[in-house]
């Protein structure tokens, strides 16, 4: 009876959780679409938000810190709808940034490239995934990333490789072994609602803070959750 009871209150608090990540959701896309008024380039940029690809609160975050901070140096971990935009805003306001893309799939970097021309300053990097263990835990890396991936970024965006359950996407984990108290960057996690990529923020805090790296964090929350990690410079990040 009292585990019935308790997987009843769980699912009851799902089903009232939904209505406030969707109104939430809603209010990011209204959010967004202002934003990026007076940029009829970015309002014309075909996107298929939600879904698979990143959410709203995530394609409004991302298109302020293009905006505001204007990053030189950008890496991202997966491709997909937020390379569009990226790319976009380097042909036609960012003309000096440089942008690098890690992608696991062959297969989808032949089918994005046939429907979408990025531009010569992003580069997109094949690594294929291996299985290997954080913390005991099975998890998924791009092959030799620490190897391929020697300099250092002012955007961090991850979302991939494959997700995992635990300690998902901790590749980023391997670069910020890199990172010194002397670097200034903004690291942006997808998939925050996700326990395995928790793991991976934390972890990913503790190897910062041991560095002495001042850091601003926050939590934004929409149909998924993402998380900003930024240093000084990039403070105002968390206040989008």
């Amino acid at each position: 009876m009292i585990i019935q009871l308790k997987l009843l209150l769980s699912n009851f608090k799902l089903i009232l959780k939904f209505p406030f990540i969707q109104t939430r959701e809603l209010e990011w896309a209204h959010i967004f679409h202002d934003s990026i008024r007076g940029r009829d380039w970015l309002e014309k940029l075909p996107l298929n938000i939600g879904r698979w690809a990143g959410n709203y609160s995530l394609f409004y975050i991302l298109t302020r810190i293009l905006i505001d901070y204007k990053p030189k140096n950008i890496i991202e971990f997966g491709l997909g709808e937020s390379t569009k935009l990226i790319s976009t805003f380097i042909k036609n306001e960012l003309f000096a940034s440089n942008h690098v893309i890690l992608e696991q799939s062959s297969e989808w970097i032949e089918k994005f490239q046939s429907i979408f021309s990025i531009i010569e300053n992003s580069k997109i990097i094949h690594l294929p995934v291996i299985e290997c263990k954080v913390n005991k835990y099975l998890t998924f890396s791009y092959k030799d990333v620490e190897k391929t991936i020697n300099e250092k970024f002012d955007l961090y965006i991850v979302d991939g490789p494959t997700g995992s359950d635990r300690f998902s996407r901790n590749d980023i984990c391997k670069l910020a072994d890199k990172l010194t108290i002397n670097d200034e960057f903004i690291i942006l996690i997808d998939d925050y609602d996700r326990k395995g990529e928790k793991d991976t923020a934390k972890e990913l805090i503790d190897i910062l803070n041991k560095k002495g790296i001042p850091l601003n964090i926050r939590k934004y929350i929409g149909n998924k959750e993402q998380l900003i990690i930024a240093t000084e410079k990039y403070k105002f990040s968390v206040s989008f």
